[in-house]
């Protein structure tokens, strides 16, 4: 006859049990054991080969112990444990996210940081690139022009429409008048023509400005020559400053390296690097500038003036590089951006005065008292070091207490 042993299951975390053989026969012995006494305890029975310490069940089920307390998995797809096709398909996965649990110190795992995107950067088109137009001397368009009033002269002194009077001033043969036929009127069209092209296309160019030339929407040239010149009348001229300029901001807005708003006057020194670029890349390149410039405060922090030792050269140059990297595409080279004037905004104003002259007031009576305590300090210790008098602790402690009283009321008093 076999005996069934069973134990009280303890409580775990885990609802779903192993089952395992239900009784263990025992194992026989080979010599009679004396009973035991009634007073001694049953012994307790040997654990069966399925027994691991975590308790068994009412009907001899054990409970496993938890191996992965601390980690949470993923989960595999059902669909794919019963695929009858051998070929494998990628799906889509998760990633296993391991992440800390609540009162157990774990810490989660760093993720790996991602690369931030580089800032796509400004580009206009390649083909607009600078190149020097083709102009001639302005003697020669002097020359064509005069050469074009001479030739209507003529014309009309062989179609004889010029007063006699003028023709014996100026000497000329008398001519019998042929009247203004098709001949006479393409010699005054060709002279005329003429004469126009010459004095039309003389310019004078100075120095510090320069043209940018098209013909029917088409970029023809830049003209940066001085003196004069003769340009085909029949292209269209901007004028460009190129000279060195500097702008002066109206207030902008801005903040410091605590967010606080402030406004901030701005001075930028540029010129025109690429006359094509500058007219023909972009629609105003003053305006694009001041965007720039906007666009650059937004993300550098400015501090007042007397606030932090040498932020503003470090605030100037971070404003000149970002802004000059803005502006290049578009032809236009900045020397230095420089915040003139940093104020807060009048929403802070107040608030901001009051508590900078906090911070002072604190300051100064912070070396007030280094001060004070350094002068007893000194006093006392060349008092004592020099024998002058004896000093126990109390009268130590009450020499000390009316200097410190003196010398505070002597530099509270106010000046004459």
């Amino acid at each position: 006859m076999s005996t069934t042993s069973s134990t009280t299951p303890s409580t775990t975390p885990e609802p779903v049990p192993v089952p395992v053989p239900a009784s263990i026969p025992p194992s026989p012995s080979p010599s009679p054991s004396p009973s035991p006494s009634p007073s001694a305890p049953a012994p307790a029975p040997a654990p069966g080969p399925g027994f691991d310490g975590a308790g068994e069940g009412a009907a001899g089920a054990v409970w496993p112990a938890r191996l992965i307390h601390n980690e949470a998995t993923t989960e595999i797809p059902v669909h794919l444990l019963f695929r009858d096709d051998p070929a494998s398909a990628p799906v889509p996965l998760r990633p296993a996210v391991v992440e800390r649990r609540h009162g157990t110190g774990e810490q989660p795992r760093m993720r790996r940081p991602t690369a931030a995107r580089p800032r796509p950067v400004a580009s206009v088109d390649p083909e607009l690139t600078e190149r020097p137009a083709r102009v001639l001397p302005g003697a020669a368009g002097v020359a064509a022009g005069a050469c074009g009033v001479a030739g209507c002269a003529v014309t009309s002194w062989w179609a004889g429409i010029v007063p006699p009077l003028a023709v014996e001033a100026l000497g000329l043969p008398a001519q019998a008048g042929a009247g203004l036929g098709p001949a006479q009127w393409a010699a005054y069209l060709a002279a005329g023509a003429l004469g126009l092209f010459g004095f039309g296309g003389l310019a004078r160019g100075r120095t510090g400005q320069a043209w940018v030339l098209g013909l029917f929407g088409r970029y023809r040239g830049t003209v940066r020559r001085t003196g004069l010149m003769w340009v085909n009348p029949l292209f269209l001229r901007r004028p460009v400053d190129v000279r060195l300029r500097h702008w002066r901001s109206e207030p902008m807005p801005a903040a410091d390296s605590n967010g606080v708003a402030l406004r901030t006057v701005t001075l930028v020194v540029w010129r025109v690097r690429d006359t094509v670029r500058a007219t023909l890349g972009v629609e105003d390149h003053e305006a694009y500038l001041r965007e720039c410039v906007e666009a650059a405060l937004s993300r550098v922090p400015v501090e007042p003036a007397g606030t932090v030792r040498g932020a503003a050269d470090v605030a100037a140059e971070t404003l000149t590089r970002l802004v000059a990297a803005d502006a290049a595409p578009v032809g236009l080279e900045v020397f230095a951006v420089r915040p003139v004037r940093v104020e807060y905004a009048p929403e802070v104003a107040a608030a901001m005065h009051r508590r900078r002259i906090a911070a002072l007031d604190a300051a100064q009576r912070a070396s007030v008292l280094t001060s004070v305590v350094d002068s007893v300090e000194d006093t006392v210790t060349r008092l004592t070091m020099r024998g002058l008098v004896e000093l126990d602790d109390y009268e130590r402690k009450v020499l000390v207490k009316d200097l410190t009283v003196a010398f505070c009321a002597g530099r509270g008093e106010p000046g004459p």
